[in-house]
């Protein structure tokens, strides 16, 4: 078991790497259980996890919970008991489970998510990439302009700016990057394809809807998948009736916000940049388990994970599958369709 100052440690170290994790740290007990008050874990989205929060009951439930908490961003308080709480007792952020171990006990756990700053990367030096990029900065963005001839005199200091044109050169973060194309015509074209080569949030070009048209029949020649152009975002940001740089700016920041938080009725699911199959769907939010326990049967090979070695683990439609080993979870992350289609397991 890792001591607690050793975990704590290693958060530090892989926030400074722009890693995402989730701590749990169980907060109170009611005996028998072997986790005690302070007993911290560290949950990779790998699903595995270092620390000890409790036994081979609890574990995979805080670990399903921690990939919850970092798909959606939000903390919430797990507590697993042998019998569920009544209403007048249940609370926001609150996620019950029941206890299925013989030896009983209660545990609860407080899951934290704690996610890189997500990358705002931003073609062009226009006074409105400008004013993207310091409006990014103070809403929590990690910004990064790139320009065949940028400079970065006239940006905040915490602002990266690149000399090129290709996206491609920038370090791949941890979650896709929401991509705005601001260079005005001076390479538009160059800079869309470029992004949408790689798998970003959002991308989103500044222009006329007679540029943006243009711009979508340029990509088409240039073979790029239909699905992938629809995606593109143009004129990006919301119809605020923005005029000056700054407002352009907020409209395009407030699209932004919607992606982010799950809320655009344009794109299907969080990175990459997918196009809904109707102008109404949303991603869900994720609030509380949809199903009672983890599928211990490995849908890639085939074997039956054991529940207390369920240490690789990932979700689909809102069921969370355990694997034998990394490989069989990469597969499955690459392809879930391929493995369990349209219809998720009954039983685990």
């Amino acid at each position: 078991m890792t001591p607690p100052v050793s975990l704590l440690a290693r958060a530090v170290e892989l926030d400074r790497a722009g890693r995402s994790f989730a701590i749990a740290t169980v907060v109170a007990v009611r005996r028998p259980t072997s986790a005690r008050p302070g007993a911290r874990g560290l949950i990779h989205p790998d699903g595995s996890i270092e620390g000890f929060v409790g036994g081979s009951c609890a574990r995979p439930l805080v670990i399903r919970e921690a990939l919850r908490a970092m798909a959606d961003g939000q903390p919430r308080l797990l507590r697993i008991s042998k019998e569920l709480p009544s209403d007048s007792r249940r609370g926001d952020g609150v996620v019950d489970e029941i206890m299925t171990c013989h030896s009983g006990g209660t545990l609860e756990i407080y899951v934290e998510p704690h996610l890189p700053a997500p990358a705002l990367w931003i073609a062009g030096t226009s006074p409105i990439a400008g004013a993207l990029a310091e409006l990014g900065l103070a809403m929590g963005f990690d910004v990064t302009v790139i320009d065949p001839v940028a400079e970065g005199g006239h940006l905040p200091d915490a602002v990266r700016v690149i000399a090129g044109d290709d996206f491609a050169v920038l370090p791949t973060p941890a979650i896709g990057p929401y991509v705005v194309v601001a260079s005005q015509g001076t390479w538009d074209e160059e800079a869309v394809l470029s992004a949408l080569r790689l798998e970003p949030a959002y991308v989103g070009l500044v222009a006329s809807p007679t540029r943006a048209e243009t711009v979508r029949a340029w990509l088409l020649g240039e073979g790029m998948a239909t699905e992938r152009v629809a995606a593109l975002r143009a004129p990006a940001g919301l119809d605020l009736g923005a005029e000056s740089a700054p407002e352009i700016a907020v409209s395009i920041l407030a699209e932004l916000v919607q992606v982010r938080r799950g809320r655009a009725a344009f794109v299907a699911s969080p990175g990459p940049a997918t196009l809904a199959n109707d102008g109404a769907q949303q991603r869900p939010t994720l609030t509380a388990p949809a199903v009672d326990d983890i599928v211990l049967l490995d849908p890639v090979c085939g074997m039956t994970v054991d529940r207390a070695d369920a240490r690789h683990l990932a979700e689909h439609a809102r069921i969370v599958y355990a694997f034998c080993s990394i490989g069989c979870r990469s597969s499955f992350v690459r392809q879930p369709d391929a493995y369990v289609g349209s219809s998720a397991p009954s039983g685990s």
